[in-house]
């Protein structure tokens, strides 16, 4: 499976596009706030001379409000560390990385219409905003993507859980898309490895791109406890098997197809991260934590002139709304497996399952971990 041919989130602005559909990242990404903006402004304030550039790289950026949600945080903290020091803040340039098959265009129609808003929005106390550059970078950040030495800052959020490819698998991993409590050992243990083999790559690449002293602020989908195979990390993606054994159960997927149907993706646990950053070495841990998601505080994004502005709405099919929101970051996954004929009928039957979960209050919360890096001298 070639990720990097095909493995992108739903392009547009339209109802099933990631654009209408990404309120549960955006909800992890303002949980991450005061991280984010603390790194950013002591990278300012622990640089003995006061940078005249910053440069940020935003991995795995995809597309959205949530996009440029990032981008204004940063621009926020220049501005507040830049006028509580009394000096002019330094220009700053943010580079949107994803792979090439991303929606860029999506991305530069935005920042065009509203790249004049960003760079003032909260910062209306501040006589000296941030002059503001933005780039489109496509590429797999399992590789290298900037000079040497050239990176300030570098945010990552809810896309290193996805790997860099499925890994080689010695068994079936039968009834199952993912990791679960039926699944072999060997098949929990092909998916840590494929992860621990990516994560390295990941930070060798930004070590060398990163300045010392750099920050780096990773978010990823994980887990709590230490088995990868438990309940946690299997429960928003059961009811899509579920929806998947039932056309095969009704003649409409082919059982072999959905037995060979395995998601690229590992959610670590805060443990399995802090080991592999401390074993490649390149990097120091100023914070961790890890927090949730919930359903229940699901927030709609309705585009105006302000594509960071969150107008809540009461949405009382949550499971939809969640089956929406999965399906525009895994619809090409499930399209390249299956055929796109499949995809209205079984998106709906997920919708059903998550909701019939819902209704049963059984538990409605992602685990996300969060963790603030220094690049060592």
């Amino acid at each position: 499976m070639d990720l990097v041919k095909f493995f992108h989130m739903n392009g547009g602005v339209g109802e099933a596009s990631y654009s209408s559909n990404s309120g549960l990242q955006r909800m992890g990404i303002m949980k991450t706030r005061r991280v984010i903006e603390e790194a950013v402004s002591n990278l300012c304030l622990s640089n003995i001379k006061y940078p005249k550039t910053l440069v940020m790289a935003d991995l795995g950026c995809s597309l959205g409000p949530n996009t440029l949600l990032v981008g204004s945080m940063v621009i926020n903290a220049v501005a507040k560390t830049s006028q509580e020091m009394g000096l002019n803040p330094p220009e700053v340039q943010i580079n949107l990385n994803d792979l090439p098959t991303n929606d860029f265009n999506t991305i530069f129609c935005a920042l065009q219409e509203r790249g004049k808003k960003l760079s003032t929005e909260k910062v209306s106390d501040v006589h000296s905003p941030p002059s503001c550059y933005f780039t489109g970078v496509p590429g797999s950040y399992f590789g290298r993507l900037f000079p040497t030495e050239s990176l300030n800052f570098v945010h990552s959020s809810y896309s290193l859980q996805w790997l860099s490819q499925l890994p080689e698998l010695e068994e079936i991993n039968k009834g199952n898309i993912y990791l679960a409590s039926t699944t072999p050992e060997s098949i929990s243990k092909a998916y840590y490895e494929q992860f621990q083999a990516d994560f390295f790559q990941f930070l060798r690449c930004r070590s060398e791109e990163m300045m010392v002293g750099g920050r780096m602020v990773l978010t990823l989908a994980g887990r709590t406890t230490e088995d990868p195979r438990g309940e946690e990390s299997y429960y928003l993606w059961r009811p899509l098997a579920m929806a998947l054994q039932e056309m095969v159960s009704e003649g409409l997927v082919d059982e072999a197809k959905f037995d060979t149907f395995n998601l690229p993706q590992f959610t670590a646990s805060p443990t399995e991260i802090m080991k592999l950053v401390e074993i490649e070495g390149s990097f120091s841990i100023d914070h961790v934590e890890i927090f949730d998601v919930n359903w229940e505080n699901w927030k709609t994004n309705k585009h105006d002139n302000d594509a960071s502005q969150v107008i809540e709405t009461d949405d009382n099919d949550v499971g939809h709304a969640v089956a929406k929101s999965i399906r525009a970051g895994i619809e090409t996954l499930v399209a390249n497996h299956f055929g796109e004929d499949i995809l209205e009928d079984v998106f709906m039957r997920y919708a059903k399952f998550l909701t019939q979960r819902k209704s049963k209050k059984e538990d409605q919360t992602l685990v996300s971990v969060t963790v603030s890096l220094i690049r060592k001298g």
